[in-house]
């Protein structure tokens, strides 16, 4: 503690002072005398300027000054409040007459340059330092390593490492001046286990029951890995407050913890004893309402869901009155919240306890119906007021309703353009007695627009991929360099362009969106343009791929497409309607693959589809509601309107297979004749493809606990004709198995379906002639994900995944059987990041074997699927 004038100074000054004898009585602490301040002398000082020192004190020379004296006092406590110097002390250095001549003796505290850690890993180094807020340049104290010794123990011991200990140690730099080193040793030990949670007084409930309550704590078992039977403080509290909501769940009311205590069996090993008392068991008796208008009471018990009679629950009479765990949850607060009145208030009273019996009465302050008078957004530095606007539920002058600002939070996630996890919702100059309130919405912008750009080697060259993806555009400044930032921004739209490029294989692609024509309605307007070219490739006798570009497969397509939101059944569903074109164009093409190498097959086709989304509150990691699709593609039926003779086309061709399954069987060759006349039938029979497609796909997302979802899935897809002379086209099946990102660049309007624990397209029907995989015409799928976020950041967006699916494709409607399905389970992680999309690793285990004849009977074992650019 600071003295004002230190021993050693006064004893100086008694010595200085024996030899003045007319001046000694007067200079005792009793009897002060006043002098004209002479001169000030700052010693001790190593970084700090003198005459910086000198000032800071207020002293100048020929001011009086009185010694010893409050003057004095005040500004030694002055100096040691900068908390920089170790000792301030003042000395008297001399006395001429009535002048003064003092010493001001300091000296500085050391400073902090260097601090290193030990026992904790390198990467968490970072994160310490900030958490103890050890810059360099800090000056050190006694009390700044008890602070820092105890803060980070008491970290440690907060997660789990009862036994953690830290030392402190400080060493001088000679590099600077008046400068320390300081290294910190944290010793963590082991987490702390809990071998047994022992129950004391306990008789309604048993101790298991009780256990099961405590989610947080759990005793060390065989097995589990899920919780952790580590010991957190934090935790624990929570979970005695569980058991007291559990008591209060089954009638227990006045139930409380005694005591609770650790027993400590060794370093790594405690148990815990918790003392309770349960009461006597209550019911619930009169619930009367109160001050309710807007309400009948009839309406208001309806959403309470307490009858009398019934068993007493303290937890679910909270949850009816607001029910904190869910914002959009069945509960009288949100009842009036959704119809205007933010500012009701509703308390549950006890008003009669008379032997197991309660009586309450719930008492409800209306409030002045609200309506919204301001509501503003902010954050949104790409993205135009206009595109939020249209799409938020909340408008100024409407009626609050928390309903709709749940839905406008999701509306926005789905957006895509902001993070869903910060979009926070703020109540602003709340009038109760007007009955008004602002709203305003913070939103945090993440990247929309995503960069595609690969190189590898794969099917025998070179494949190179440029993907462009902006999901914000605004074609309206196309023509403005100076919203070129890099592209124009902010209205909304997509657009997107794809190349991908190889010695045997290019594909083009454009496609644009306006998610609202006309900027009126929610009418959402698409367009797309494709090409395609596959050429052959065969190996030499040197192993290396040859590849002919006058013998090549290509389709040319463009599609159109509106979408709408309609408000029945409710204003999630969404029914689209497009309409496509492509052109299937052969030039000496002869692979197996199509039953003609020479010649064109159109495909002009209408699409029908209806989609309920609910899903939310982002598109990446949702964690509750569904994503139903039901869409049926339609061409013309060309054969009804046609004299062909479609039924002797297909006797004949049905005649020519035969006749080369028997050359086959006999080990004959096919006849080139038979070959070519079979090409000719089918280029007649699919000039013009006529056919029709069912598919179906539905998510479900479910909330387990914290941010722990199940998503659960099932897929079913038909390919249908309309004239069995016709029969199947070779295009538009179905290929199930494997990673569904499709490896084959045909692209001759297939469908992938990822079935992981299986090779690519190895669940797909094969060809009984050519042994070729034709594609499937129906398929069905189901399956189930557990996920778990690792992190939701703008920045990047992680969560693992464990999964069981099944699923088989067919060659026809009448061997289709839901049930004889293909199963397979495994592990996932996914890493989204707004530039470069969706990335994923599975590694799944097929438990049945596949379709191929190739392949070896058996399961289908490990193997391993690399996601790009998709979601599941």
């Amino acid at each position: 503690m600071p003295a004002f004038v230190s021993l050693r100074g006064l004893l100086l000054t008694l010595a200085f002072l024996a030899t003045l004898p007319t001046f000694a009585q007067e200079t005792t602490y009793q009897n002060s005398r006043t002098y004209i301040l002479g001169g000030l002398k700052v010693t001790g000082l190593q970084s700090y300027n003198e005459q910086t020192v000198k000032t800071y004190t207020g002293l100048r020379e020929g001011q009086p000054i009185t010694v010893p004296g409050d003057q004095i006092s005040d500004i030694i406590k002055k100096l040691w409040g900068l908390d920089l110097f170790s000792d301030v002390t003042f000395y008297i250095e001399r006395v001429e007459g009535e002048e003064i001549f003092l010493e001001l003796s300091i000296q500085e505290r050391p400073s902090l340059n260097n601090v290193t850690f030990y026992g904790i890993p390198k990467r968490k180094v970072p994160d310490i330092a900030d958490d103890t807020d050890l810059k360099k340049g800090k000056k050190i104290t006694e009390s700044l390593i008890a602070n820092t010794k105890n803060f980070l123990e008491n970290k440690y011991r907060k997660q789990g490492f009862l036994n953690a200990q830290v030392t402190i140690a400080t060493s001088v730099d000679t590099t600077e001046t008046n400068a320390r080193n300081m290294v910190i040793n944290i010793d963590k030990g082991n987490r702390v286990k809990v071998k047994d949670i022992i129950f004391e007084g306990n008789e309604k409930l048993s101790g298991a029951k009780l256990r099961r309550t405590m989610k947080n704590t759990k005793e060390k078992r065989f097995g589990r890995f899920w919780k952790k039977s580590k010991y957190i403080e934090d935790d624990y509290q929570e979970d005695l407050k569980s058991l007291i909501d559990k008591y209060a769940e089954n009638g227990y009311r006045d139930a409380r913890v005694l005591s609770d205590s650790i027993e400590r069996l060794s370093n790594d090993d405690i148990n815990i004893r918790i003392q309770v008392e349960e009461g006597d068991k209550y019911y619930f008796g009169e619930i009367d309402f109160v001050g309710n208008t807007v309400y009948s009471d009839r309406q208001l018990s309806q959403v309470l869901g307490i009858k009398k009679g019934d068993t007493y629950n303290g937890v679910l009479l909270r949850k009816r009155i607001a029910d904190d765990t869910k914002p959009d949850g069945d509960d009288l607060t949100n009842l009036y919240q959704n119809n205007g009145y933010l500012f009701s208030q509703i308390n549950p009273v006890e008003v009669s306890a008379e032997n197991d019996t309660i009586d309450f009465e719930i008492r409800i302050i209306e409030g002045k119906e609200t309506f919204l008078d301001r509501v503003t957004v902010s954050g949104n530095n790409k993205t135009n007021d206009h595109v939020i606007y249209r799409d938020i539920r909340t408008k100024p002058g409407q009626r609050y309703s928390k309903d709709d600002i749940i839905r406008t939070i999701r509306e926005l996630g789905q957006l895509g353009f902001f993070d869903p996890e910060q979009i926070k919702p703020e109540i602003e100059n709340p009038n109760p007695n007007e009955g008004t309130v602002d709203l305003k919405f913070d939103l945090v912008e993440s990247g929309a627009s995503q960069i595609e750009l690969q190189g590898g080697y794969g099917g025998g060259g070179f494949i190179g991929t440029l993907g462009l993806s902006f999901n914000n555009f605004s074609i309206q400044n196309l023509f403005n360099g100076e919203a070129y930032s890099p592209v124009p921004m902010g209205d909304g739209q997509s657009f997107a362009l794809r190349l991908q490029a190889s010695r045997t294989f290019r594909v083009y692609s454009l496609s644009f969106s306006e998610p609202w024509l006309g900027g009126r309605k929610p009418v959402r307007f698409s367009l797309s343009l494709s090409r395609t070219q596959q050429f052959l490739a065969s190996f030499n006798s040197s192993g290396q791929i040859d590849v002919d570009k006058d013998q090549q497969f290509s389709i040319t397509g463009i599609s159109a497409g509106l979408a709408k939101r309609v408000q029945w059944p409710d204003d999630f569903f969404v029914i689209s309607h497009a309409l496509s074109y492509q052109i299937y164009d052969f030039q000496n093409y002869r692979t197996g693959l199509f039953n003609f190498g020479n010649g064109r097959s159109n495909s002009l086709a209408y699409t029908i589809g209806i989609t309920r989304n609910s899903s939310g509150p982002g598109p990446i990691f949702p964690l509750y509601g569904s994503n139903i699709e039901l869409s049926a593609k339609f061409t013309p039926p060309y054969s009804f309107f046609s004299d062909k003779d479609y039924g002797s086309l297909k006797a004949e061709g049905e005649e020519i297979v035969q006749q080369q399954l028997e050359d086959a069987q006999l080990g004959q060759p096919s006849d080139p004749a038979l070959q070519q006349r079979l090409e000719e039938i089918d280029q007649e029979r699919f000039r013009w493809l006529e056919y029709y497609k069912v598919k179906f796909k539905a998510d479900w997302y479910t909330r387990i606990v914290d941010k722990l979802v199940l998503r659960t899935n099932a897929e079913f897809g038909f390919l249908g004709n309309y004239n069995s002379d016709v029969g199947k086209v070779p295009f538009e099946r179905f290929f199930l198995g494997g990673d569904g990102l499709g490896r084959n660049f045909t692209l001759d309007g297939r469908e992938t379906i990822q079935l992981r624990g299986y090779e690519n397209n190895s669940l797909t029907p094969v060809d009984p002639l050519t042994q070729d995989q034709e594609g499937g015409i129906v398929y069905n799928k189901y399956s189930m994900e557990l996920r778990y976020p690792l992190t939701l950041k703008p920045t990047a967006s992680i969560y693992t995944l464990i999964f069981a699916e099944a699923g088989n494709s067919f060659n026809n409607f009448q061997e289709f059987n839901p049930f004889q399905i293909k199963r397979s389970a495994g592990v996932g992680l996914r890493i989204f990041m707004p530039a470069f999309g969706l990335l994923g690793i599975d590694f799944g285990y097929g438990f049945d074997d596949d379709l191929r004849p190739d392949s070896n009977p058996g399961p289908s074992g490990w193997q391993t699927h690399f996601i790009i650019g998709q979601q599941f």
